[in-house]
């Protein structure tokens, strides 16, 4: 075949599947995200002559010294040659893995899509803008290829994942969009000779330092020894679980429905029926691993109270359930932390007794001498309950209220000085309550 009738065919190639398994509209604006590299020159190319307006994006992580100039130098170049507009964003990216304790590549992932991010939402909330949107968002395109997606499934596999880690990576998922997948890196070489393009290479490519380059290096090669036709069946196995999926999602959510599972609750009871799958899809995208999982089914009775955490949530086992709630970044830093609470706490003198409520409490004013405060609970925290003489530990009143451990780290009280005058939500101090002796009352509201 010709290299003008490879190209036309190509093209037409990722334009059904575009149609087919996108339902991006011809004439539409789209990000490109455009390193330089192979994949992504192609799909500038590409997405431009299929008649989409451009607009690309760049990260120069300044990792690579002068090689990273090189390609920031080059994406310029080309796009100007192709008349399409571009943004560059400049990173420190080895000074916030240091600051986060993570990978430099997992580093450089993070920085990317927080971008992209923030550009997405900048264009999707413009008034009358001109990008196009595709469920409300507007799209970023990059350039994942068949090659990609089976490289995807074995690394998901390896790690353990679930039945939607089986499925890859998806056309469209959350405004991203990969027009390439269905192309063959091979395919896209040859698409960028027949059009005489050339492209930068990352040295860092050829190092066998991260999981996917040792397993493009190494893995990949010996599967097409195997089997000259592995990608493809890689890639096909991970169309039919996706494919799978929607049945899948329904039979979960029935068992969710006939279970009495929330999204912030797991019953125990839940646990003695084949537990597994359904404690995996009620975690999911909530950064608990697989061994955190294995420990919350097999956590005892008397472990009541144990808590985990991920990078963004926590999970309590409480009596009857385990409970799910998000973590704040103090509790995440420090588990015993307690930050302030973002409350707004108005007082006004009032003549009587009115409207009550949770969130709603009287005081005699004259009785409180010191700036009044809002905070969370701390171990050691006790009051005078409303209507009683002593001195009740708070964590033990709440205990009688039956009021779980996550509520309770997350329960409000409003102080005088040392004293809590008042359990938000609950009861408030009997020593500043209103008598027959009051002048003057306080009303506070929390809202």
């Amino acid at each position: 075949m010709k290299s003008e009738e490879f190209a036309t065919a190509l093209i037409n190639k990722v334009k059904v599947y575009i149609e087919q398994e996108i339902g991006l509209e011809a004439n539409s604006f789209v990000y490109v995200t455009l390193s330089g590299g192979a994949d992504s020159t192609a799909l500038l190319l590409i997405l431009k002559e299929l008649g989409y307006r451009l607009k690309a994006l760049h990260c120069n992580f300044h990792l690579r010294g002068k090689e990273s100039d090189r390609d920031q130098a080059f994406v310029e170049e080309l796009c100007k040659q192709n008349d399409v507009p571009l943004s560059v964003r400049h990173f420190e990216t080895e000074a916030y893995a240091k600051r986060r304790g993570i990978s430099i590549e997992m580093a450089a992932r993070d920085l990317r899509y927080e971008w992209f991010r923030q550009e997405q939402a900048d264009a999707s909330s413009t008034p009358n803008g001109q990008w196009s949107m595709v469920n409300g968002q507007c799209v970023i395109a990059v350039a994942h290829h068949r090659d990609d997606q089976a490289e995807t499934l074995l690394l998901n596999l390896v790690r353990g994942t679930g039945l939607r880690g089986l499925a890859a990576m998806h056309p469209i998922h959350d405004g991203i969009i990969r027009p390439l997948l269905c192309l063959s890196r091979e395919e896209i070489l040859d698409y960028l000779k027949s059009k005489g393009q050339t492209f930068v290479t990352d040295s860092t490519n050829a190092e066998r330092v991260a999981q996917r380059n040792r397993l493009r290096l190494d893995v990949m090669p010996l599967l097409r020894s195997i089997n000259p036709a592995a990608i493809e069946h890689l890639c096909m196995a991970s169309e039919n679980v996706g494919q799978s999926l929607p049945y899948y999602n329904k039979g979960i959510e029935a068992a969710f429905r006939e279970l009495g599972i929330t999204t912030d609750t797991f019953p125990l009871s839940a646990l003695s029926e084949n537990p597994r799958p359904l404690l995996h899809e009620w975690l999911l995208q909530k950064g608990f691993n697989r061994a955190q999982e294995e420990e919350m089914l097999r956590a005892e009775k008397s472990e009541v109270g144990k808590m985990w955490l991920s990078n963004n949530h926590k999970v309590l086992r409480d009596r009857k359930a385990l409970m799910l709630s998000p973590a704040t970044p103090s509790q995440l830093a420090d588990p015993s932390a307690h930050d302030v609470p973002e409350v707004h706490l108005s007082r006004s003198i009032v003549p009587c007794i009115g409207e009550t409520g949770p969130n709603i409490a009287y005081f005699d004013a004259d009785l409180l001498k010191a700036p009044i405060g809002i905070r969370r609970v701390r171990e050691g925290d006790a009051f005078v309950p409303f209507g009683m003489k002593g001195r009740k530990l708070v964590s033990d009143y709440l205990t009688d209220c039956k009021v779980n451990r996550l509520q309770k780290a997350n329960q409000l009280v409003a102080t005088c000085g040392n004293d809590i005058i008042w359990l938000i939500g609950h009861r408030s101090d009997n020593r500043y309550r209103v008598t027959s002796n009051t002048t003057r009352i306080l009303k506070l509201i929390i809202d």
